[in-house]
């Protein structure tokens, strides 16, 4: 009896403590991103390391002599909660792209995004995120020891990536790692990726993913809270651009820095700031009739100049560069070269122009026809304007493709001006220094992540 009793008391314990050790079971509705046994559903883009299915799982592996490889869902996701494992050798770095992209216009096709970091370095930055061939680190992970203890060296490890609006958040193995407000890109690809290796890195090394799953229905009933506190990107700098020189030239919220280009100050009507957004008001389609330019305070020679815009329907603006708002007192705009903002198809200037199509979009306004296959996404989308100018020479860049370049005060481009209608201004467009100036056209345009670097002459 006492042999019954022991025996019922120890089935007890026993199922007790399988019972404590059980996961609870998880009923989210996940769909499988990889069937375990073949590629289908992914295609590889950039370099040509191998990827193979061994074992339940997809095994990439290093090549010498070919840039980053990236096996990527044939699939576009925007919105969605993904979870998989990931084993990696100690010697590689690698990632997990989310919202990325190929274009043929951007770099000739590559691959660039967001990147999840897999990092078995000492540095130990793995589950922060990158953004991979753009602004380089957004959120590194050297405030976060406590997901760089996270990692585990030689073993699997686990990844949760929520990409829900403007907010991205990561977990590794359950710790929270990264988040981060951020708006360039909203939707793309997902991809896992195999680095390039130098030639003194040993080539046939491994990374290995599995379980690979996801979710992209009610994603509020399943989305995690994070205990961090977020890096909110939108109108700021990256970690890399800080570092590479670059600085704000609007704070996404005042005024500061900015005037009227015939006022002291910013104008009190005609253009609105709110929630990270800075928008001329529409007010008829007549030039600086309503708040007018605005411009900066600072003058700037030598500059790496980006910021996004959007435009409505049939809408006319522009981003002059060079300014001097002493030139032009009388009805207007203020002078300088411009960066052509503009609905091509619905705005009857794209017709017209002292040169044929030097008033389209991206174009050096009534100069210079930026390239005709250039790539403007639609009214009401973001746009990513680019002007570099170095030692006199200028180049114009749309959404990630140089549209132009010219060579300012060479005699090409003072026969195009004396052939234009700013053959009235003496040394147009020939100034040491200038205003950056926004244009006030009467249509609604709004700008916002306006960033400048100033070169240093060499």
């Amino acid at each position: 009896m006492k042999s019954n009793i022991n025996f019922l008391l120890f089935t007890l314990i026993l199922s007790t403590l399988i019972s404590c050790n059980q996961k609870p079971k998880d009923d989210t509705p996940w769909v499988n991103l990889f069937d375990g046994e073949t590629l289908n559903g992914w295609t590889q883009l950039g370099g040509e390391a191998t990827y193979a299915v061994k074992d339940n799982s997809i095994v990439g592996t290093t090549v010498h002599n070919t840039p980053n490889s990236f096996m990527t869902t044939d699939k576009m996701y925007g919105d969605f909660i993904l979870e998989l494992d990931y084993k990696v050798d100690p010697s590689m770095n690698s990632g997990i792209q989310i919202r990325s992209n190929s274009l043929p216009h951007y770099m000739d096709g590559r691959v660039h995004g967001y990147q999840i970091e897999i990092d078995p370095s000492e540095r130990a930055w793995s589950a922060g995120i990158y953004d991979e061939a753009r602004r380089g680190w957004l959120n590194p992970m050297t405030n976060n020891p406590e997901a760089q203890k996270a990692f585990k060296q030689n073993e699997w490890n686990h990844y949760r990536i929520e990409a829900i609006g403007d907010t991205l958040k990561t977990w590794i193995n359950d710790v929270p790692a990264a988040y981060l407000i951020d708006d360039k890109t909203a939707k793309g690809f997902i991809a896992l990726q195999v680095h390039s290796i130098s030639d003194e890195q040993k080539d046939g090394t491994d990374i290995i993913w599995k379980d690979i799953k996801i979710l992209t229905d009610s994603l509020s009933k399943y989305s995690r809270k994070s205990t961090l506190t977020p890096i909110n990107t939108k109108n700021a700098l990256g970690v890399d651009e800080l570092k590479n020189g670059w600085k704000m030239l609007w704070d996404g919220e005042t005024a500061n820095g900015w005037r009227g280009a015939r006022l002291d100050e910013f104008p009190t009507i005609g253009w609105e700031i709110k929630d990270g957004i800075l928008t001329v008001l529409p007010s008829g389609g007549e030039e600086s009739a309503a708040g007018g330019d605005i411009v900066t305070k600072e003058l700037y020679g030598d500059f790496e100049l980006m910021l996004d815009f959007k435009i409505t329907e049939g809408a006319n603006s522009g981003i002059k560069y060079y300014v001097d708002t002493d030139i032009n007192k009388g009805p207007g705009s203020s002078i300088g070269l411009e960066y052509q903002i503009l609905d091509d198809a619905r705005h009857p200037d794209a017709k017209l122009g002292n040169h044929d199509g030097s008033r389209t979009v991206a174009s050096l306004y009534d100069l210079i026809q930026a390239d005709v296959n250039k790539p403007m996404n639609a009214p009401d989308e973001w746009n990513t304007a680019h002007i570099i100018s170095k030692d006199n020479h200028v180049e114009h860049w749309l959404n990630g493709m140089k549209v132009l370049e010219y060579e300012r005060k060479s005699d090409d481009y003072r026969k195009l001006v004396s052939e234009s209608k700013y053959a009235q201004w003496p040394n147009f467009g020939e100034a040491e220094k200038g205003h950056i100036l926004l244009q006030d056209h009467g249509d609604k345009v709004s700008f916002k992540n306006i960033k400048i670097k100033s070169i240093i002459k060499e």
